[in-house]
């Protein structure tokens, strides 16, 4: 191409620098050099300088609070029996399948931590062949479930219940040896009814049977003897009345019975 008249070749190369170096210039203007970025490369580099909001929390969820707590040693099938209105549990929990020997411990529900122990665990006998989910007549089993307790009475005067008292001097006493030759004596001061094939809301002595004579019944948790019962669950004197004094209808308390076996299903 020929050069225009009066223009040196000196003076086209200064040209064609300062075209480049223009060009240059307005390539950069994105990273701030020149015009102003739009709003979002404004706020992106903004978090890249700043750092995440909320000191690094950014993009993530709130800790979750902890589910309530259920009732320890308890499986699916037996959490599912107890009543949703239920705020007390005394929880039995046999040695063996075939054992006479168990642990009771009383049990609250808080509605935002769920259940937990009222107490220590107390050892306690029942009955001396163990544990069953069919419970008969005479078998020497106690049966497995979750039953309400609404009822309570003994010998001795009520010792503060909230439940119903029936107070028999006569009507509670009792005689005679247990399986290990144990005077049965005082067995009955005190009682709490469990509701297995009874009248809810009648004394532990009523012996009506809702299943039928054959399906047993009578079944307390009462004072221990120091041996195994016919059925029944048997606590010292002194946890007795600790639970006749804390049990609280209104709290619908329940017990949860069996070999720990059978309670974890």
């Amino acid at each position: 191409m020929p050069i225009p008249h009066g223009v040196t070749r000196r003076a086209l190369a200064a040209a064609a620098v300062t075209v480049l170096s223009l060009s240059f210039l307005a390539g950069c203007a994105g990273s701030g050099a020149g015009a102003r970025p739009s709003r979002v490369t404004d706020e992106g580099q903004a978090r890249q300088v700043a750092g995440p909001v909320n000191g690094g929390q950014a993009g993530r969820s709130a800790p979750r609070p902890a589910p309530p707590a259920a009732l320890p040693g308890l499986g699916p099938h037996t959490l599912a029996e107890v009543p949703a209105n239920a705020r007390q549990a005394v929880v039995v929990v046999g040695a063996g399948p075939d054992s006479s020997r168990s642990t009771v411990t009383l049990y609250r529900r808080d509605p935002v931590k769920g259940w937990t122990a009222a107490g220590p665990a107390w050892p306690a006998h029942n009955a001396l062949h163990g544990w069953t989910t069919d419970h008969r007549t005479g078998d020497l089993r106690s049966p497995i479930g979750v039953f309400t307790l609404t009822d309570a009475g003994g010998r001795l005067p009520d010792p503060g219940t909230k439940l119903t008292y029936d107070h028999a001097p006569i009507g509670f006493t009792v005689h005679g040896s247990g399986f290990r030759g144990e005077p049965l004596a005082g067995a009955f001061d005190y009682v709490i009814a469990i509701n297995y094939n009874r009248e809810p809301g009648t004394s532990p002595r009523d012996w009506t049977r809702p299943l039928g004579q054959s399906r047993g019944g009578g079944i307390w948790l009462h004072v221990d003897h120091g041996g195994p019962t016919q059925a029944c669950v048997s606590l010292p004197r002194t946890v007795m009345r600790t639970l006749l004094r804390d049990l609280d209808p209104a709290l619908h308390p329940v017990v949860v019975m069996g070999d720990g076996a059978a309670l974890a299903r």
